[in-house]
């Protein structure tokens, strides 16, 4: 008798450019440069646009962001109120990057992936990247 298999939600190019033109909508209706980055449950790299006037730190912070909201299943901003709070830890876990804006996308309670943007003030940063998730999900 063969296994039954569990089906899972993935991020396929459709949901991803659906994210990105929000996510590029919000930043120019907020008028500012970020990179986008777009990874899937494994914090692997499916999507990386740098805005022209976006610094080139940007590219490596937002795919840090993006990865660890991926791996840890919640937003970034959460490592740096861990840090805000004096707990050191955070400065050990693999993967762990304390700076807003990246936030996990869900789906029935499962992360599928993450976004994050970088290049604005970290809470605009954050801003940006759920009115991505809030397109993709239609809330």
């Amino acid at each position: 008798m063969a296994a039954d298999l569990p089906t899972r939600k993935y991020l396929n190019l459709a949901a991803i450019k659906t994210m990105a033109a929000a996510a590029e909508q919000e930043a120019q209706t907020r008028n500012v440069q970020v990179t986008i980055c777009i990874v899937d449950e494994s914090g692997n790299l499916l999507f990386l646009q740098k805005a022209d006037k976006a610094g080139l730190n940007t590219i490596q912070f937002a795919q840090k962001k993006a990865r660890y909201a991926a791996l840890y299943g919640r937003p970034s901003k959460a490592g740096a109120d861990q840090l805000k709070g004096g707990d050191l830890s955070i400065l050990a876990f693999p993967d762990a990057f304390p700076n807003q804006g990246g936030v996990p996308i869900k789906v029935d309670g499962q992360t599928i992936g993450a976004i994050a943007c970088s290049g604005a003030a970290s809470e605009v940063d954050e801003a940006i990247s759920q009115a991505a998730v809030d397109a993709l999900i239609k809330k």
